[in-house]
């Protein structure tokens, strides 16, 4: 979304009028962040244009019904402003503000003034994987793919998404890397508020950082937990009460997560990268007995035998993971019984695993089986 490049005919005072009445439409329709990314432009134009400072002090995310349809016919769109759009764009089904809608009137308010409008071209990369993560996005119109980078280097879409969606809560909250690219689709226009903006908005309202984590808590557990096979063995209700426990890790590559013979305090998940699974023989050095995965587990046999590590977890690349730490499991998960038959049987299929990698019974010699 640009601002429009030559003189309205009608005239510019007249022109924003215009703008102002089609940004009100749109806050009564639930187009909220198309709304508040035009106010903005109005605002670039002349910064003190009253019917649009107005508008934006009346907005309360809160009382919007996303799916209302104003009565009255439709207003036009000013001919400078509909080139700026992609075709069709009046017509789309209004993006639900849930996320904005958790925030008080006054928090809403100050988040709202620290948003920066931002206009992609199609192809045009919002950001990198592995980069440093230092702010959250919405977006206003047009669409984008999320991307992650396979084994072999090339790249895959992982989901794409549209109007009213938001990214990059993760790496804004917890200081981790991206853990993947967003790259425009089509046109496409965000709102984007920055970690140095959120910072001083929390200062004064702690609220909006605690909706922001909220917000991360519920996408944690709609891509992650809810697709783990364990973690789908729990109720909704201990799902949520769970989520409030990981701590999120984001590890270099060739960093130590576990350290054979030494304690273990906590369960891992694996988010994102590739690690080592290696045992030291005091005879026959180091071997190698598995690599985990994205999705993989980590640190049950401690959790549920008590035993010092088994094997020593190396990162073989950078990675993200879940830490959820042995009390906490404890408490959630092993009073389970089908989610604590589930560590058993992963457990025992590990240390099988391992025993039969590293030992032939009748030859007494550390072999490697396949």
């Amino acid at each position: 979304m640009s601002e429009p490049l030559d003189p309205p005919s009608s005239g510019p005072d007249e022109a924003l009028s215009d703008y102002a009445v089609l940004a009100r439409r749109w806050v009564q329709q639930g187009w909220l962040l198309r709304a508040i990314a035009l106010c903005k432009i109005i605002l670039r134009l002349e910064p003190d244009h009253t019917p649009t400072r107005r508008l934006l002090s009346e907005l309360d995310a809160r009382r919007l019904d996303p799916f209302a349809i104003p009565a009255g016919p439709a207003v036009p769109m000013p001919s400078n402003l509909e080139r700026d759009l992609p075709v069709g764009a009046s017509e789309r089904k209004p993006a639900s503000a849930s996320l904005l809608a958790r925030l008080g009137r006054w928090e809403f308010q100050t988040v709202l003034e620290s948003l920066e409008l931002r206009d992609f071209h199609a192809g045009e990369m919002l950001v990198e994987e592995g980069t440093s993560g230092d702010s959250l996005f919405a977006i206003v119109e047009g669409s984008v793919e999320v991307l992650r980078t396979l084994k072999s280097g090339r790249r895959r879409t992982v989901a794409l998404l549209g109007e009213g969606d938001f990214f990059g809560e993760m790496s804004l909250l917890s200081h981790v890397p991206r853990v993947a690219s967003v790259r425009a689709f089509e046109r496409t226009a965000v709102l984007e508020l920055k970690r140095e903006r959120l910072e001083r908005i929390a200062q004064r309202h702690p609220s909006v950082e605690e909706v922001l984590r909220g917000y991360q808590r519920e996408r944690l557990l709609d891509n992650v937990l809810r697709a783990n096979s364990l973690f789908r063995l729990l109720s909704s209700a201990q799902l949520e009460a769970l989520s409030h426990e990981f701590q999120l890790r984001a590890m270099p590559a060739g960093s130590i997560l576990l350290q054979q013979g030494q304690p273990v305090d906590s369960l891992y998940l694996l988010l994102q990268g590739q690690c080592q699974v290696m045992h030291q023989h005091p005879e026959h050095g180091e071997q190698v007995l598995r690599t985990l995965e994205e999705g993989d587990m980590f640190g049950e046999i401690a959790l549920l035998l008590g035993f010092p590590a088994t094997a020593t977890v190396r990162a073989n690349t950078p990675c993200m993971l879940l830490r959820l730490d042995h009390a906490i499991c404890e408490q959630h998960l092993l009073e389970q019984p089908e989610v604590r038959d589930a560590l058993s049987r992963l457990g025992t299929e590990r240390l099988l695993h391992s025993a039969s990698f590293l030992w032939d019974p009748l030859s007494a010699k550390p072999v490697r089986r396949s």
